[in-house]
């Protein structure tokens, strides 16, 4: 009887475990909010947050690169760019199974992106596209939509 609940124990055990595995949050959370540089001028600020042991690609891999990331924007009357994306300066390393060398980025990155404003208010909207792995995998890439109000 004694070995019959503990078994019946240590398969609750592994089910649980299993369940809360399978619940666990997402490997990069993001995070997207603006700071006021000047009248009429912002920094759009995009920040990834990265669980230990996952990294995100940067901006400047080589167009022949399977792990590439974008930031787009749906471009409205309201604001324009200034200039390009802007990132820190990225890990890079050779990745045997690429048989190239990526760009990367681990813990935290924040990319930022110089705004003028056209109109007293504005909303900028985009998505960002990007591709998270560890050591043993590679999730599918993901697509997260934001939404960013500015005034001047």
């Amino acid at each position: 009887m004694k070995n019959i609940l503990m078994t019946g124990a240590l398969l609750m055990m592994i089910s649980l475990a299993g369940s809360s595995y399978g619940q666990s949050l997402p490997p990069v959370t993001w995070s997207f909010n603006a700071e006021k540089t000047a009248a009429g001028a912002a920094t759009l600020l995009i920040k990834a947050t990265m669980q230990d042991g996952w990294h995100i690609y940067a901006l400047n891999n080589p167009a022949n690169s399977p792990v590439r990331m974008a930031v787009s924007f749906l471009r409205q009357a309201s604001w324009r760019p200034e200039g390009k994306v802007i990132q820190p300066e990225p890990l890079t390393r050779f990745e045997k199974l690429f048989g190239l060398n990526v760009s990367y980025f681990e813990k935290e990155v924040v990319f930022r992106q110089q705004v003028t404003l056209t109109q007293p208010a504005a909303t900028v909207s985009g998505t960002v596209e990007f591709t998270a792995c560890s050591e043993q995998q590679c999730l599918p890439p993901q697509t997260i939509s934001f939404t960013i109000h500015l005034n001047r």
